[in-house]
Parts: structure tokens; sequence; C-alpha cells
């Protein structure tokens, strides 16, 4: 028997996915990263720092996932909302000759004063009323510490950004293999009145949209790295 899939469910009425970003224009992924996905876990298991060995047993494991909108009136997955762009002033009003306040104001990787001034405008995306259910494959003691972490987090949790926290419970079950978890994720969309929309498979497969993330971490803390994966994506008439 292989390793067995922990099933998450994230939603809201807005998540973040960063896989792109600069400081400022904070782009979002249509659905979760796996750097996020092990990020949001890591807060449940309170693990700081670079996290090294812990990343490498989750590197090669499978990750899916499911996307879902609410239905229509005919049952099926409404369209996708686009992406919100929400804008934010970063470092204004801060006295700078106050050195708890100075703090606050960007400034150049040399600590001197940023470019045109402290005050910057950040362009920030969110995806809105989704919902992912993700099955993740662990070892099976990885998977049950993560399992008991999210029921009992030490960090606060939220979807990709501390602005989007959940508004349904993550944790949704331990799985023996990737049907199972499969089937209990659309029986709670159905009880969620949501349909499928897309999904997202790991590794290349024929005839379908596959695109490259570097979203594979393998150290997390001040130098944080990743890999590169593959990905496939299906449409809702591919087969769940």
């Amino acid at each position: 028997m292989g390793d067995p899939y922990l099933l998450l469910w994230l939603e809201a009425p807005l998540q973040s996915w960063g896989h792109d970003s600069r400081f400022g224009r904070r782009d979002s992924l249509d659905f979760p990263t796996k750097s996020g996905v092990l990020g949001l876990l890591a807060c449940a298991l309170g693990a700081g720092g670079a996290q090294t060995e812990w990343l490498a047993r989750w590197a090669d494991k499978d990750l899916q996932v499911l996307a879902y909108t609410p239905r229509d009136s005919r049952g099926a997955a409404r369209p996708r909302l686009p992406l919100l762009c929400d804008f934010h002033m970063v470092g204004s009003g801060y006295d700078d000759q106050n050195p708890w306040q100075n703090l606050l104001i960007p400034k150049k990787s040399d600590g001197g004063k940023a470019v045109g001034g402290g005050t910057k405008i950040t362009y920030r995306y969110y995806v809105q009323d989704m919902a992912f259910a993700v099955l993740l494959q662990g070892t099976a003691a990885d998977i049950a510490d993560a399992a008991q972490a999210l029921q009992d987090p030490v960090w606060d949790l939220y979807l990709g950004r501390k602005s989007c926290p959940p508004t349904e419970f993550i944790y949704q079950g331990v799985f023996p293999d990737a049907k199972a978890a499969r089937d209990a994720a659309e029986a709670l969309a159905t009880d969620r009145q949501r349909a499928c929309s897309f999904r997202v498979a790991q590794g290349e497969q024929e005839g379908n949209t596959v695109i490259r993330l570097n979203d594979v971490p393998l150290q997390f803390g001040h130098q944080k790295r990743y890999r590169d994966r593959l990905v496939t994506i299906f449409d809702q008439r591919g087969e769940v």
C-alpha cells in the first residue's frame, strides 16, 4: 500500500497564492501552490526556520487540487470570477526620526532610503469565492502529525495571506489513496453546493494544459529556496 493522502478544504471569500511576486505587485495563481500548502502546514505545526529536512520529505510527494465554484440554477459550475486587485499604501505617515516607526518605512537592501521616498503603492491580487480540495500525499508519520496540527494549530491559519482566513474547517480527513480522498472531496462539494470548475494534477499528461511552477520549497526562512515541477490542468469536462 502506498503513502496516505491528507484532504484539505480551502474555502474563503478571498485567497491569494503567490508564485511570481515582487514587492510592488503581489500576484496570485488560480489555485493553491505546493509551497503555500506546506507553508500552511508549517503554521499549524509551529515550524519556523529553514525546515530543510521536513520539506525534503514532502518534495516528491503527490499534490492534487480540485477547484470548485458555486453551482448555478442548473447545478453546473458558475464561471470563475476574475482576480480581485487591491492596492495598499506601504510606509505612509511614519516618522523617520522615530526609531520604531522608521522600521516600517521601506528601504533599499543596504538600509538606505528607497528610491522616490519611503511611501510605496503595492498591488495585491486575490482569488474570489473559490473552494479548493487539496489532496496531499505524505509518509504516514508526517500525515498524522499534520492532521493533528490542523485540528489544534500552533499559529493562525490563513489561505495564502493573513487577510484571508478560512471559512470552513481545513482538515477533512486522512485517506489510504487519492481516489478515496477525491470521493470525499466530491461529497463535501455537493454538500457545500459547489461544482468542479477545474482540477490540477501533478506531472505532465497529454492533451491538456501543462505549466511549470517554481513552487516546491526546499528551504523556508530568510533564505528561501524552491525547485520546479510540472502540473497539468484539466477543465470541468476532464475526468475527476
